[in-house]
């Protein structure tokens, strides 16, 4: 059973009987939509906040710093960074609390962005679903090919040298760690850990807000059909028309396993499918918005300009083979 259903029953409870709307309606669609994501991504980045309290209090960012820039084989220190992102399964949005606790302990720029590209990129369903839906040797290609493009491109961004681009609001406030705090009292030290953790969240939350509203308009109100029909087509553009499609929503992978399903099943070709839903899981509005707050606009094309090129890149590329 879904973690999230009784968000989603309340989602229902207030679209259809509160506000009396007709389920199915494109405006039903978008506050549904709406409703259920900011709770939901809300209560994801509380939860995180408030774990990566916790975990810089007894493990500090900075002895994650040590452990990510050790010297190592050319590119084994991305490698990790792509490694930490599979195993911590976060959406795009979600993601972004412990990107900014890597660059406040001064993580080189590169190896936070390989972290950020790689945990929504590589997710519960390209590691438990595909394997059912596509095959094991879709599945083992998708995950090998999701860390070359988050290695790549955090070695790229790294070697732009673009730490200017960082804006400093949000990085200026170092949790204390254990010896710093001394030892007090449980209670008073949960009570750190949620203060710290909301701090954080109600600074990006009105982003957040912002970002899944624009979001849930063009759920709401860009048919499947319309996408379905564009990319039914085994032309040269119709990779990089998947990924502009797939951009501006949010989503996490499992949701949007039924459209993937729908587009495979119409003829959409397995590279162009792969794309959209990459596009969908890795980018989005929403983050893009979030990010915003801690980077400039300039470091924000790069990251999404580098990702984007690696997923259309990945598409062709299962369309040459598949």
């Amino acid at each position: 059973m879904d973690i999230f259903y009784p968000i989603q029953l309340l989602a229902d409870f207030v679209s259809y009987n509160l506000v009396g709307l007709a389920k199915g309606s494109y405006l039903a669609n978008t506050i549904n939509f709406f409703i259920y994501d900011v709770i939901k991504i809300g209560l994801l980045l509380l939860i995180i906040n408030f774990v990566m309290a916790i975990v810089n209090y007894y493990f500090p960012m900075e002895k994650a710093r040590d452990i990510l820039t050790k010297k190592r084989w050319f590119g084994m220190n991305y490698l990790i960074a792509a490694l930490l992102g599979v195993v911590t399964p976060f959406c795009s949005c979600s993601s972004i609390p412990l990107f900014i606790g890597f660059t406040g302990a001064g993580i080189p720029l590169g190896i936070t962005f390989a972290f950020l590209i790689s945990s929504p990129l590589i997710n519960e369903s390209s590691l438990y679903l595909f394997p059912a839906m596509f095959g094991m040797k879709v599945t083992i290609l998708y995950n090998l090919f999701g860390l070359t493009i988050a290695v790549l491109g955090g070695m790229l961004i790294q070697r732009l040298k673009l730490e200017k681009y960082i804006l400093p609001d949000l990085l200026k406030f170092k949790p204390k760690s254990k010896e710093e705090l001394g030892k007090i009292p449980l209670k008073l030290l949960i009570r750190y850990f949620l203060e710290r953790g909301m701090s954080i969240t109600k600074k990006i939350f009105p982003y957040l807000i912002l970002g899944v509203a624009v979001g849930a308009i063009i759920h709401g109100f860009v048919p499947q059909s319309i996408i379905e029909n564009y990319l039914s087509s085994k032309s040269l553009w119709t990779v990089p028309l998947a990924v502009l499609f797939g951009t501006p929503l949010y989503a996490n992978s499992v949701s949007v396993l039924p459209i993937m399903e729908a587009l495979a099943g119409k003829g959409v070709p397995l590279g162009t499918v792969l794309a959209f839903m990459t596009a969908i899981v890795t980018l989005s509005l929403p983050e893009a918005i979030i990010l915003k707050k801690v980077m400039r606009w300039q470091l924000l094309a790069i990251f999404f300009g580098i990702t984007i090129v690696g997923i259309i890149i990945m598409g062709y590329l299962f369309n040459a083979i598949f």
